[in-house]
């Protein structure tokens, strides 16, 4: 038999119970929504790619390094 359970939302900043047709769903409030976008904004956040590395390295110029022949 199927359970009719209704899961236990959390929001992921603070962990205090979310209402799923809240505005700010996922979320339980404002304060936490813009914490989260902060984050995000900060760079606390970050999606890991391999695609960097290899566009980074296509877009230096061959020979050129950092440091300053003075």
């Amino acid at each position: 038999m199927p359970s009719n359970r209704i899961p236990k939302l959390r929001c992921p900043i603070c962990k205090k119970p979310a209402t799923a047709g809240s505005p700010d769903f996922p979320f339980c409030s404002e304060r936490c929504r813009s914490i989260d976008l902060g984050k995000w904004a900060t760079g606390a956040y970050v999606i890991p790619s391999t695609e960097t590395d290899e566009i980074e390295d296509a877009v230096r110029p061959q020979g050129s390094d950092d440091e300053d022949d003075n």
